[in-house]
């Protein structure tokens, strides 16, 4: 086994005894063999009845989150384009896992691995709750003189819903930690995971709404509505439970898909009361139920500080091209050292439109054939994006901006496919421009095998062209699109007739001066990104640990005495909370400041370069109007792409008939089309498509 294998073996044995410990957690077996012994052990003066929790669910995910960075750092020195080839065998004998099995709403498309985990998730919750049960009825506490035991069983089945509920916590905030080590150690990005997040989300809040509305019946029906505002010292507090599900209840309903489409911005604005609502839920289930979640959170802390420290700089705008079918391209300087994988997303801020707004959108550049630049595209389809377009046109001499990201895949993997599909519709062609320019850059290495690719595009009119000029860069060598496999099948839908002298307007390109105060974008923590953030997670960690034992022992033993019962059980949430927040925010901001001086001095030595002069783009297509093509680039591009005047892909018949025994099938654009294509390749009609839904946003 090489050094990789045995490492990744190492994180899955972790990860697999943090997940057995949560396996055992509610059994009897664990609450009366192993709890006395693991509290005589661990429970000191320095951490109290924290040190069990700490060391059981806290300390496995924060080591595979240090090492992990580590690991991804050197894995990412080592790659290069034979890792395709080899990837190849791990990857068909997973194809069938990957392989789409449920498309519908709202679940989306879901894959047969992830539904076997989405239901080995479902049968731990099961599992918990009636072990949780079993061991509750069989010994049950009356709380009230008089009780009937219907009641208490009442009581006792609202409580264990919130221990099931604290269970979604402990993975709710992993697919929203944007940086995070934790993701890409198993393949996935946040954009490719949100979904997870989606669904932990609502489960969590089901569970929590009838945990709230259990325990609302059962103070009814035993007299005891006094309870609900009850803040105790020695136990749980029910009011600030009561404020917390107060503030989930409009998160929840506003992140329901039909709400959160037609009301994205109210959205938007009502989930950033998650610090309250995690603030108001640490205090309700106390420091010992915190230390149980707090990996996901803890990591979640240091990734949003890291991306609101980047946020604050002013990001170098040096161009911006606007096509004719109201489409933006920003051109964006960056620093050499900065990577990224195609389909990575960005997001911009404008502050003259909206100091509050960050819209996140594709990449369409390559960080190999463009190395000090990257690009974004925007669709003008909003009342942001149109506003941008205003002023784009306005003849500003520099336009501020500040961006956060980029965020993508750790591995173009796409690459290992005998032969590619891309199908896209409308502006879901973005991704894919970045996908072809990796191609370009790829076959120029003497061992890469170049797959073939088929690009199926569906515009609604004919102006919509002009998107595929984007697969050319806007500076920088010509590239070689002539020896790509390329076939572009493009379809019309709404002209019935190829135009033949319409007039359109010719693509503009804007450059911008430069100013003193931008800066290039850059890795939020320099070129060793992944190294100063394992440095981060470990260094914050064992102050957080040192800090808080310092202050259990010498602040709070000497009033408790280990007791629990003399001092606040709400403050010692609090000094969680206030200790992990410290701990992050000190060592974040070392770590930045130190990596920020660095990218300033490489900024330096690039505003001595020369601006390039962009590459002359065609300002119609050839169907318009007998227009010249004025590069050899535009006329590979142009020959290899098929105009199909009033009509729609044939998906089936399409990818049925590719002969490769592998074919890769991506995916972007509308919900429908994305779904149509995935039950074409769920179907089992042909064992060779590996079908891949890619997110974009315009």
């Amino acid at each position: 086994m090489s050094s990789k294998g045995m490492v990744r073996a190492i994180f899955l044995v972790v990860f697999a005894v943090w997940l057995m410990i949560w396996v055992m957690l509610p059994t009897k077996l664990y609450k009366n063999t192993w709890t006395p012994n693991l509290e005589t052990t661990l429970n000191s003066t320095y951490f109290s009845g924290q040190g069990t929790n700490l060391l059981l669910f806290s300390f496995p995910l924060m080591f595979i989150a240090a090492f992990g960075c580590a690991y991804l750092h050197f894995q990412n020195k080592s790659t290069d384009s034979s890792n395709h080839s080899k990837r190849l065998g791990l990857d068909s004998a997973t194809a069938l896992l990957k392989r789409p099995v449920v498309v519908m709403a709202p679940l989306g498309i879901v894959s047969a691995l992830e539904l076997t985990f989405a239901a080995m998730f479902v049968a731990l919750l099961i599992w918990s709750l009636a072990n949780y049960l079993y061991v509750s009825f069989g010994n049950l506490h009356m709380h009230k003189e008089g009780e009937k035991i219907w009641e208490a069983k009442l009581r006792s089945v609202s409580l264990r819903l919130g221990y099931i509920g604290n269970i979604c916590w402990a993975f709710l905030f992993f697919p929203v930690t944007r940086g995070s080590s934790v993701l890409p150690l198993i393949g996935l990005t946040s954009e490719s995971s949100i979904k997870y997040h989606i669904w932990l989300g609502h489960l969590s809040n089901i569970l929590f709404a009838a945990h709230t509305i259990g325990f609302i019946i059962y103070w009814a029906i035993t007299n005891q509505m006094a309870e609900m505002v009850e803040w105790s010292k020695t136990w749980v507090s029910n009011v600030a439970g009561v404020i917390a599900i107060v503030i989930a209840m409009p998160m929840w309903v506003t992140s329901l898909p039909q709400f959160r489409r037609m009301k994205f911005e109210l959205f938007f604005y009502t989930h950033h009361l998650y610090l309250l609502y995690i603030f108001f839920y640490v205090l309700h289930v106390g420091d010992a139920y915190f230390c149980m979640i707090l990996p996901g959170i803890f990591l979640f802390l240091i990734d949003r500080y890291l991306r609101f420290l980047q946020s604050r700089q002013r990001t170098a705008l040096l161009s911006a091209r606007i096509l004719p079918c109201g489409l933006l391209e920003l051109n964006f300087s960056k620093t050499p050292g900065l990577y990224y994988n195609p389909t990575s997303i960005l997001f911009v801020n404008v502050p003259r439109i909206s100091k509050l707004q960050w819209h996140p959108f594709t990449v369409s550049s390559n960080c190999n054939m463009e190395t000090d630049e990257l690009s974004v595209v925007i669709k003008c389809q909003g009342s942001w994006s149109h506003k941008l377009y205003k002023e784009l046109g306005s003849s500003l001499d520099r336009l501020q901006i500040s961006t956060e990201g980029p965020y993508g895949p750790n591995s173009s993997h796409f690459l290992r496919h005998e032969c590619l599909v891309l199908v896209s519709g409308g502006s879901g062609i973005t991704p894919f421009i970045s996908i072809i320019r990796e191609i370009i850059f790829q076959i120029q290495k003497p061992n890469f095998k170049v797959p073939r690719v088929i690009m199926i595009c569906a515009f609604k009119n004919s102006a919509d062209l002009a998107m595929l000029d984007l697969l050319l860069p806007i500076s920088g060598t010509p590239p070689q699109i002539s020896q790509i496999q390329l076939q572009i099948e493009a379809y019309i839908t709404r002209d019935e007739e190829q135009p033949m002298t319409e007039t359109h307007k010719p693509l503009q390109t804007i450059w911008f001066k430069p100013s003193p105060l931008d800066s290039p974008i850059s890795a939020t923590l320099g070129a060793n990104n992944w190294l100063w953030l394992g440095a981060i997670i470990s260094s914050s960690s064992l102050m957080f640990l040192l800090l808080l034992g310092i202050v259990t022992r010498y602040y709070i033993y000497p009033i408790d005495h280990n007791t629990e019962q003399i001092y606040h059980f709400s403050y010692r949430a609090l000094w969680d909370m206030f200790l992990v927040c410290v701990c992050i925010f000190i060592v974040s901001s070392v770590v930045f400041l130190r990596c920020k001086k660095q990218n300033a001095r490489e900024w330096n030595r690039m505003q001595n370069r020369e601006i390039e002069t962009p590459v002359t783009s065609p300002r119609v297509w050839p169907w318009f109007s007998g227009a010249e093509l004025e590069s050899l680039p535009h006329q590979s591009l142009v020959q290899a792409t098929k105009v199909h005047f009033g009509s729609r892909p044939d998906f089936k018949k399409t990818l049925l008939d590719l002969k490769e025994s592998d074919v890769g099938v991506l995916a972007c654009g509308p919900r429908k089309m994305r779904h149509d294509v995935a039950k074409i390749c769920a179907s089992g009609l042909a064992q060779n498509l590996h079908f891949e839904s890619i997110s974009f946003t315009l």
